[in-house]
């Protein structure tokens, strides 16, 4: 072969090496911008080994691992999980509400669809340890159930402010088995306790499986935590087909990192005709401070702007400067100045709608759900149930409990369903020192303790 034969051949080679490079680059980005793989290059191999396994188990089934992990799930989980009419709600609302009942599944909150899905995928992989982060609490609890249920050492990396206000939460998590590491750097909180998760996945990666609990970090964990998250809007489409004859007008379901919003919007993103709400913490401001390099608020796709977090491209809180602030939420769940890249992606190209409500009317859904139907939410769901009552009417007739109808109150349509993504027990000593600060409408009256 002569030398120019040998330089073409070259040229040919790199040419194709550069076209699986672009092609590789396209399937971890949403769009043309958000997501990626920002990370170090320590990193690098155990992400082409988790999208290796990613394509082989989870989108291709190699060794029956999805037929396993749907049957886990319904066993060890209680999958499916019911969609219940909410008869008052209905009512006050003047519309046909549905409960995606996410607080039904085994321990309490959807947080355990993903982490049995990593969990099982790292024995498939052949790792020794689990390794995951949490905020309030629920992802961690998942993780170490689902670690001590497939015999996985299992360590939790938690915020100290989360750890002291979410104490419950740790306790189930060393019942199950698991370690918890307290992170004291920075604010305490979920963006912290994935930053040091991240420092010890790099040191372990050869026999170390990163479980992280959202739709966020680099590809492919949005892509790999949505698809074991889908199974709510699955069943979501299904059961409102067999109890409404049809797909809703809209579906309402909670933003922090995003896995329960994703989750809930997967199955609708191609119908035009389902308007998808993601609701966010607006805390006390939507406000930045940005000399004291504070958000009061974690309403990240109403309010913030395009950067680099934990390994991906997606919208973040933070200053002109391009410095993470630190965020609020009375709920500790959706304490978190970044989103995942998807949801970023869904918002900028208008497909999904993002809304806020402040900590008053979340803690306001806590109690009208509790009360009205016997139901008693996440602090997190919380916030989908106060933009319900904010879009669903303006004005209770206190005669008939009913919210009537303006020209401002139906862009919800006649059919809506939200996401309860948890149960509430892990959020009552928040709530109630909460409660205590505030005159809220829909709160009991607590004078009981005082006597």
């Amino acid at each position: 072969m002569s030398t120019g034969d040998h330089e073409r051949t070259h040229e040919s080679n790199r040419e194709r090496e550069r076209e699986r490079e672009r092609e590789r680059n396209a399937d971890a980005t949403f769009g043309d911008d958000y997501g990626g793989q920002y990370v170090p290059e320590a990193l690098m191999p155990a992400l082409q080994e988790l999208e290796d396994a990613y394509e082989r188990y989870v989108l291709e089934n190699e060794d029956g691992f999805m037929d396993e992990f749907h049957e886990r799930m319904r066993d060890f989980g209680g999958r499916p999980t019911p969609l219940q009419r909410a008869d008052r709600l209905s009512e006050r609302y003047d519309r046909e509400i549905y409960l995606k009942r996410e607080d039904l599944l085994h321990g309490g909150a959807h947080k355990l669809n993903n982490a049995l899905g990593q969990v099982l995928l790292a024995k498939y992989m052949g790792k020794e340890r689990i390794i995951a982060e949490t905020g309030a609490g629920q992802h961690g609890t998942a993780t170490a159930m689902a670690a001590a249920h497939l015999d996985m050492p299992c360590e939790i990396y938690m915020g100290r402010t989360d750890i002291n206000r979410q104490r419950p939460n740790v306790y189930r998590m060393r019942m199950n088995g698991a370690e918890v590491n307290p992170v004291t750097a920075g604010s305490g909180t979920l963006k912290e306790a994935i930053n040091e998760t991240m420092r010890d996945w790099a040191t372990t990666v050869e026999h170390t499986h990163y479980v992280i609990g959202s739709i966020v970090g680099p590809h492919p964990f949005p892509k790999l935590v949505r698809d074991f998250q889908s199974v709510i809007g699955d069943e979501i489409r299904e059961q409102i087909r067999e109890e409404a004859g049809r797909l809703p007008d809209s579906v309402v379901a909670c933003a922090g990192g995003g896995s329960n919003t994703m989750g809930t919007f997967h199955a609708f993103v191609r119908d035009d005709d389902v308007d998808l709400y993601a609701v966010e913490a607006g805390g006390s401001s939507l406000e930045i401070d940005a000399e004291e390099g504070l958000a009061p608020n974690s309403a990240t796709l109403s309010t913030g702007t395009d950067g680099v977090l934990h390994g991906a491209m997606t919208k973040l809180l933070q200053s002109e400067e391009g410095q993470i602030v630190e965020s609020h939420s009375v709920s500790a769940g959706l304490d978190y100045a970044g989103v995942g890249p998807e949801l970023a992606h869904l918002v900028e190209t208008g497909r999904v709608t993002p809304v806020n409500v402040d900590d008053d009317a979340a803690l306001n859904g806590f109690h009208r759900l509790s009360n009205l139907e016997g139901i008693i939410p996440a602090l997190e769901s919380s916030h989908a149930l106060g933009y319900l009552e904010r879009a669903a009417g303006t004005a209770a007739d206190t005669s008939s409990g009913q919210r009537p109808r303006d020209e401002h109150t139906d862009e919800l349509g006649d059919l809506v369903v939200v996401n309860v993504s948890g149960r509430g027990d892990k959020d009552l000593e928040t709530v109630l020192e909460e409660t205590e600060k505030r005159d809220l409408e829909a709160a009991p009256d607590v004078e009981v303790f005082d006597a």
